[in-house]
Order: C-alpha cells, then sequence, then structure tokens
C-alpha cells in the first residue's frame, strides 16, 4: 500500500509542481530564486519540527560532509533557475535535466573506477542524441525570434550556446549534480542511510546563502504582490495569484519529495529510477499540449530517444523479463 502511496505522490506532486512552475516563470522568467528560497525555507522548517526535533536530536553524519554537499545542491539549484532566465523552453529544460544518467556515469568512470556493459554504453549514446537533437532545433527557433537567421543551424547552436550560456549553465548544474550523487553514496555507505536527515540539512544549511539572493527576492515579491488579485477556492480569501501559485509550488514540491523519500525506503533503487523517469515523460507531455509550447517532429525524436536511452540504463526490459521468469517458476511449483 505504502509503495503505491508514494508513486501517487510523485505524480500528483511533481507533475503538478512543474505547472506551477511555468506559471510562474511565464510572467516573471527571473523568479527562480524566489521560488527556491520558498522551497528551501518550507522544508527546513517541517525538517527542524519534525526531523531535527527542534534542535535536540544531533545528526547521524557529520555537519562537515553536509557543508560539502549543501554546497553542491545550493549551486546546482541556483545554476537551474539561472538557466530558465536564459530564454530556455520548460520542455527543453525538463529533457535536458533527464540526462543526469549521462553525467552520472562519466564521473562514476572517472572518478570511481566503474566499468560497465554495452548495453548502458548505448544508452549513453541515445540520451546524448536525443538531448543534442532537441538543443539544436530549440537553438534554431530562439534565433529565429532574434536577428540571426534560420538559414544557419550550427551558428544558431553556437550563439545559443555562448552567447546565451543556457546550455552551458545546464551542463554545469548536470555535472554538479551527478558529483553530489556519488558524493552521497560514499556517504552512505560509510556512514548509513539517512535520507530525510539529508533532506533537512540540504535545505536548511544553505538559507544563509540566500542572502546574497536578498535584493532579487525582494525585487520579485514586491512584483508578486502587484500581481492580480485571486479569489482562493474554498477558504475564500484573495491573494496576489503569484503569491498563490507560489504557495501551491512550494506545497508540490514537499510532495513530490515526500513521495520520492518514502518510494526509496520501500522500493528498490530501479522502481525509483523507474517512476521519476515516467514522471518526468508525463510532466513533459501536459506542458507542450498545457502550454502550446513549441515543439516540432525533431523535439519528438529527440524525447523519444532520451526516454529510452534512460530505461535502458536502469535495465528495465531486463529485470521485467527476470520478474515474469520467477512468475512462471513459483507458478510451476504450485
Amino acid at each position: 500500500m505504502r509503495p503505491a502511496f508514494a508513486v501517487g505522490l510523485v505524480f500528483a506532486g511533481c507533475c503538478s509542481n512543474v505547472i506551477f512552475l511555468e506559471l510562474l516563470a511565464r510572467k516573471h522568467p527571473g523568479c527562480g530564486n524566489i521560488v527556491t528560497f520558498a522551497q528551501f525555507l518550507f522544508i527546513a522548517v517541517e525538517g527542524f519540527l519534525f526531523e531535527a526535533d527542534l534542535g535536540r536530536k544531533p545528526p547521524a553524519i557529520p555537519i562537515r560532509y553536509y557543508a560539502v554537499m549543501v554546497t553542491m545542491f545550493f549551486t546546482v539549484s541556483v545554476v537551474n533557475n539561472y538557466a530558465l532566465n536564459l530564454n530556455i523552453a520548460m520542455p527543453l529544460h525538463m529533457i535536458f535535466r533527464s540526462g543526469s544518467l549521462i553525467a552520472n556515469m562519466i564521473l562514476g568512470i572517472i572518478i570511481l573506477k566503474k566499468r560497465y556493459s554495452i548495453f548502458k554504453y548505448t544508452s549513453i549514446a541515445l540520451v546524448s542524441a536525443g538531448i543534442f537533437i532537441c538543443t539544436f532545433m530549440s537553438a534554431k527557433q530562439v534565433t529565429s525570434q532574434s536577428s540571426v537567421g534560420e538559414n544557419d543551424g550550427f551558428q544558431a547552436f553556437a550563439w545559443w550556446l555562448l552567447g546565451k550560456y543556457s546550455i552551458g549553465a545546464l551542463t554545469f548544474a548536470l555535472l554538479m549534480s551527478a558529483r553530489m550523487g556519488i558524493f552521497q553514496e560514499t556517504l552512505y555507505k560509510r556512514f548509513g542511510k539517512h535520507s530525510k536527515e539529508a533532506l533537512f540539512y540540504n535545505h536548511a544549511l544553505p538559507l544563509p546563502g540566500f542572502i546574497f539572493l536578498a535584493s532579487d527576492i525582494y525585487d520579485h515579491a514586491v512584483l508578486f504582490n502587484k500581481s492580480e488579485l485571486y479569489p482562493v477556492p474554498v477558504i475564500g480569501v484573495t491573494v496576489p495569484i503569484m503569491w498563490f501559485y507560489l504557495l501551491m509550488n512550494v506545497i508540490t514540491q514537499y510532495v513530490c519529495i515526500r513521495g520520492v523519500f518514502i518510494l526509496t525506503t520501500e522500493c528498490a533503487s530501479l522502481t525509483v529510477t523507474l517512476v521519476v523517469t515516467l514522471r518526468k515523460f508525463v510532466s513533459l507531455i501536459f506542458s507542450i499540449l498545457y502550454f502550446q509550447n513549441p515543439f516540432t517532429l525533431w523535439h519528438w525524436l529527440g524525447t523519444v530517444f532520451v526516454f529510452i536511452g534512460t530505461l535502458m540504463y536502469t535495465e528495465v526490459w531486463n529485470n521485467l523479463g527476470t520478474t515474469k521468469s520467477q512468475l512462471q517458476k513459483d507458478n510451476k511449483k504450485d
């Protein structure tokens, strides 16, 4: 029952979170910092009350290790938000971040000296091809709205990559996120798994860093106050609509993270990866259809490559085959 409940939380929380994030970003593209601050503050307060027991519960993992992890986590969050400010569509943002498997494999080979099967190397090639196709085609679309002509696809790609830094920012965030995952893996092997504790410290420790972003957060808070009023259903209170979107984004983000946490404690990592991958696909389809984001056949081809490659990496088909054969053996025994 709990795994099914967790899957429901992941799909409901993460998919609706993407909706409210896009509603916020479409009105104020530079609002990423205030969104991140609100999410961090909410999760930190919740963790302080229920996980840290008002500060009375000592951490199982020394704070100095969390400090390193938090530096990586904070950097990834800020850079991903910065990329949204650089004229990058939400679907492309989601697809590019789906390439985390590539970054994990590359850094795993370099740092942990891991070796993988041909099947997994093939999955890397598919995901890489999918990301490149989507990036290249979106670059042409973005620059067609500017002064750059559409007859030179490579020039458009170079302009977006070097001139706007959006793909460079996403690449950096992708590699940093993978490095953080490897760092967490080594910590959990040494001190044991403490996912909920890590969730709290990853959100609480970076809060002082938002001081450097205070002016931007304040400016967007003022803009949010000036947005049109919206009567909140059920409770009948009227608030600026951007604050309502932010509140819903924070709540759905919390639901999403809680669902993922329950899954990690109830299911194998393969199941968690598969659920998160399918959630990304559902979110992508909804974003394209509901918000009418520009998506050509080339984008669809890239999307298919990314998600097939991701599923190949997790070896879903092999595991499904193993499960099926095991069920057949059990039936024969009965």
